[in-house]
């Protein structure tokens, strides 16, 4: 199977901080793959690597054979970027920025009068064409930026947050957008830091932590990762203390536990038949139980269990 992407042992500084972190990561041709992570994890500085917007401190990337280094140019020909925030004069009308932009990727006459208008009905922003981009929304200066890469329609096309500050209708448009372009050909890097978008779109995800790869896998593969086929999550009246925690894992025989002030996460089977002990053995330690939750496990769950902390809070 061809590569479309080869990254190796890439780090990246800025200044004495370190943003990425040895990172080796292998995306194949015409896969939807996607970085996961809070802000700041590096998924940015990852992709603007790629684009060749940055240049690596160390490693190396590869993008169909060109060295992004070496061979800037080339890798430009067959790689588009929508960046997590819209790059665009302010005083430019939307019709405007997106036919300049088609103009700059080699479209012409009415195949690209065809391909703006097209794009733009599907994203809700003809009606909007004549408008100024300053006098834009959050959410639909971010329609625009997405619109320049469905436009061009390239090899590689980078989306980073794609549906930031889109609404439901939005983001499902754009989500198969997104397929249709790898049905079209291309290959696909997400980067997000929203769990659903990368469970439901993407055929590999990389979940990155501080620069570093924490795992990689198809999401149903990242899941079966954590050991236990279901999540407990207890609220208990007060602080949790470690001696209690331990013995409630061995009691249910729990595969791993987190916990955190008042809340205990166990990772166990057959969570619902254990859920009466746990509130037994609790409460034999003078605790309440004040709330109980039981589940499948879900990529945040994958994060929290290699990193011991939760991506909903921003991985802090």
């Amino acid at each position: 199977m061809v590569n479309a992407i080869e990254i190796e042992e890439l780090t990246k500084y800025y200044g004495k901080v370190k943003a990425v972190d040895s990172l080796s990561l292998t995306i194949r041709d015409r896969e939807i793959f996607g970085l996961l992570g809070p802000n700041g994890a590096g998924k940015t500085t990852t992709i603007l690597t790629i684009a060749t917007v940055l240049k690596p401190t160390s490693g190396t990337v590869f993008v169909y054979g060109y060295d992004v280094t070496k061979q800037p140019d080339k890798v430009r020909k067959i790689i588009g970027v929508s960046f997590q925030e819209p790059k665009a004069l302010h005083v430019d009308k939307v019709i405007e920025i997106l036919t300049w932009h088609g103009r700059a990727c080699g479209l012409s006459g009415q195949e690209l009068k065809g391909r703006v208008k097209e794009v733009m009905d599907r994203l809700g922003l003809w009606e909007h064409k004549d408008k100024l981009f300053m006098e834009l929304s959050g959410g639909f200066k971010k329609r625009v930026e997405v619109a320049k890469l469905l436009i061009q329609k390239p090899k590689i096309a980078i989306f980073d947050e794609p549906t930031a500050q889109i609404d439901v209708i939005g983001r499902h448009e754009i989500w198969r957008a997104i397929r249709e372009l790898r049905e079209g050909g291309s290959t696909l890097m997400i980067a997000t830091n929203n769990m659903n978008e990368a469970e439901v779109l993407c055929d590999r995800v990389a979940i990155i932590h501080k620069g570093k790869l924490v795992t990689v896998g198809s999401p149903n593969e990242l899941k079966d990762k954590i050991p236990g086929g279901d999540v407990v999550e207890i609220i208990v009246d007060k602080p949790l203390v470690k001696d209690v925690v331990d013995e409630l894992t061995l009691t249910v025989k729990a595969s791993s536990a987190r916990y955190m002030n008042n809340k205990l996460i166990l990772y166990l089977d057959k969570g619902e038949a254990a859920i009466p002990r746990i509130i037994e053995k609790l409460g034999e330690h003078n605790y309440y139980t004040r709330q109980v939750r039981m589940k499948e496990p879900t990529l945040d769950d994958v994060f929290f269990y290699f990193t011991g902390v939760r991506l909903l809070e921003g991985g802090s």
